[in-house]
């Protein structure tokens, strides 16, 4: 089950984010000790793929990694998520990794709103860097 509507503009946007283009973006800041992170929503319900989560970038690079993840998604060809892919970044591998439940709370809120709970997978991207330091 899902949201259909929002109660203020955040959400409302989040709604026709989704509707429109299939998925949308959060960006939360770096804070204090934590790490800043982007993360989807919509993914799983539009094309029955995982949501994605990349920690530690900034918010140009790590859109821009979500939208090519997710573009894949949307034409019925996404990366297999076993095995590492170089085509969400350039000069690096990037793998998935599964997110356990238990961390949902603390980092993708908005999409437990969404989803109306955890009902939904979440998948974290890692890259590595093939050249250099």
């Amino acid at each position: 089950m899902v949201r259909h509507s929002g109660e203020n503009a955040s959400e409302s946007k989040v709604i026709r984010d989704i509707a429109e283009f299939g998925w949308h973006v959060v960006h939360i800041a770096a804070e204090d000790e934590l790490v800043g992170c982007s993360f989807t929503i919509g993914l799983f319900q539009s094309y029955r793929h995982p949501e994605l989560i990349v920690f530690g970038l900034p918010h140009l690079i790590s859109h821009r990694i979500l939208n090519i993840a997710a573009d894949f998604a949307k034409s019925g060809k996404p990366f297999d998520l076993s095995q590492p892919t170089t085509e969400l970044i350039e000069d690096y591998a990037c793998r998935l990794a599964c997110v356990p439940q238990s961390e949902y709370r603390e980092y993708v809120g908005y999409c437990r709103w969404y989803y109306e709970g955890n009902d939904f997978p979440l998948w974290q991207i890692v890259c590595k860097r093939l050249t250099g330091c």
